[in-house]
């Protein structure tokens, strides 16, 4: 549907979790607009049936049980484990998409890369538009364009971890992406793959940068470090970020663009 703004939103449930998309500008409301939301949607319904822990017919979901082979993995699947190796490499060991279980074994998680890259990934049909500009979202990640940098940003919203009912800051995004992790809408179920414990000391991390894929992989990994996130995010090549602590004190470097609510 369009706003009286101009502004297409859609929404849709994909991949467990609300898709929202808001388009403004030549492709907003016409054919290409909603054509392109389409194959967004196919896009993230194909990662899905890869990727899904909770769909047995996945491709992952076979890989578990050992109905496929690694020697044989599909493009996106081993782009998306390349990545998870990558980010393990960089992170210390504190995130992993393979950790020891709980009952001994192999754990294989691929979700803390799959759902920013997906998104990441899917947002290029956006791109394709022509003079329109978009917003993004994948349950509160967002990657988003503008294509004049003199209009009006988007204004992306954080909530604070510890009422959600209340923002903890605002962010304005021209083109970007955002990304937060933290446990106050799924529960305690981010760990520090070097303990297999969750970590203390963090309520929540948001992390802004150029692509989605990345910003998710350094929120995820950067909560799962503890209290030690500000430190290691500090030391990313591109540091914006919010890092919110269990005692609900923040920190940011001044590059990351926030109002953080209650210190304008």
């Amino acid at each position: 549907m369009s706003g009286g703004d101009g502004t297409r939103r859609c929404v849709e449930q994909v991949m467990g979790m609300p898709i929202s998309l808001a388009l403004r500008g030549r492709h907003a409301a016409d054919d290409a607009g909603l054509r392109a939301w389409h194959e967004v949607l196919e896009s993230l319904r194909e990662a899905d049936r890869l990727f899904s822990s909770f769909r047995a017919d996945s491709f992952v979901s076979r890989l578990i049980r050992g109905e496929e082979g690694t020697d044989r993995l599909p493009p996106a699947v081993a782009e998306v484990f390349a990545l998870g190796d990558r980010a393990e490499r960089e992170s210390g060991g504190a995130f992993a998409i393979r950790r020891p279980g709980p009952a001994g074994g192999t754990v294989l998680d691929p979700c803390g890369v799959v759902k920013g890259w997906a998104v990441e990934r899917a947002a290029e049909f956006l791109r394709a538009l022509d003079e329109t500009d978009f917003c993004l979202s994948a349950g509160g990640d967002m990657t988003c364009r503008t294509h004049d940098p003199a209009a009006a940003p988007w204004r992306i919203g954080i909530e604070n971890p510890l009422d959600t009912s209340r923002l903890v800051a605002v962010v304005p995004i021209h083109t970007g992406a955002v990304a937060t992790s933290g446990t106050a809408h799924r529960g305690s179920h981010l760990v520090d793959a070097r303990t297999g414990r969750p970590p203390t000391g963090v309520a929540s991390v948001t992390v802004i940068g150029e692509s989605l894929t990345w910003a998710d992989i350094d929120a995820t990994a950067a909560y799962a470090r503890g209290a030690d996130a500000a430190r290691w995010l500090s030391s990313r090549p591109d540091p914006n970020f919010l890092v919110v602590w269990a005692d609900g004190s923040t920190a940011t470097p001044g590059c990351v663009g926030a109002s953080v609510v209650g210190e304008e």
